[in-house]
């Protein structure tokens, strides 16, 4: 199974290769080199360590949502 995670684009560097990622407060560095014309503040999905797509906001607004679901699921599987 994979898993494609979202996350917010912070910086681009190094000749548009590599991009700084935000995951939730969590950043970092990721392969860029899949996807043309990233920019600060673009939606993305990455897997592998690399951005595989851009996203809109609604779809990054729903998939973070069904993820922080999946993540209250399991704490409560977990107590």
């Amino acid at each position: 199974m994979c898993l494609g995670v979202p996350g917010i684009v912070v910086e681009i560097k190094r000749d548009e290769k590599e991009a700084i990622v935000d995951f939730g407060g969590i950043r970092k560095e990721v392969d860029a080199f899949l996807v043309e014309d990233l920019k600060p503040g673009d939606y993305v999905i990455v897997h592998a360590g690399a951005i595989i797509a851009k996203i809109s906001e609604q779809e990054y607004k729903e998939i973070k949502e069904a993820f922080d679901e999946l993540a209250r699921a399991l704490q409560e599987i977990e107590a």
